[in-house]
């Protein structure tokens, strides 16, 4: 099958998947780029969503950067298309939907059960993430630093990941 053809399978499955962002679907996309497909190393990864984080806009507009490195412009396109639209899609007749159900009575019970899973995918990506790019004692350091910097002090994210990887850069070369 062509590159192509296959970055959309991947990456269109995982709109549909993405029930409460792009984060939630983290770990099923770094295993079917990383092990099974074996189109990025695990550390390719990391930087890439790294890079995702830093840049302005939405973070998963990584996708596209992964569509690039498998299938030049073509594949970045066919990414992007493939992990956006399906999910629009559905999230735009799933808002009609729910609001030509606004008088329904299990409306809100539905909303409050959805709201942990999609904290708990949430979760579920950022340990995944966790499992590959903090594998010694400084870059545990590091991580526990910008963890706490955030919920203390509530530092933006952006200049924590400059600061994170001067620091990386200065301590592991």
């Amino acid at each position: 099958m062509s590159p192509v053809w296959s970055l959309a399978g991947v990456f269109g499955l995982l709109s549909i998947l993405a029930v409460g962002g792009g984060s939630a679907v983290l770990p099923e996309m770094q295993a079917l780029t990383v092990s099974s497909r074996h189109w990025l190393t695990a550390e390719q990864f990391v930087a890439i969503y790294s890079l995702g984080q830093l840049a302005p806009g939405p973070n998963m507009l990584m996708v596209g950067v992964i569509g690039y490195r498998v299938a030049g412009v073509v594949g970045a396109a066919v990414t992007m298309v493939a992990f956006f639209l399906p999910a629009s899609v559905l999230c735009f007749g799933a808002g009609r939907l729910w609001a030509h159900l606004a008088a329904w009575p299990w409306r809100q019970s539905l909303q409050r059960g959805l709201a942990p899973l999609a904290i708990g995918l949430m979760g579920a990506g950022a340990l995944a993430l966790a499992r590959t790019s903090v594998n010694s004692a400084s870059t545990a350091a590091i991580a526990f630093a910008v963890a706490a910097l955030i919920l203390r002090w509530h530092v933006n994210p952006a200049l924590l990941i400059v600061a994170s990887g001067a620091v990386g850069w200065l301590l592991l070369g």
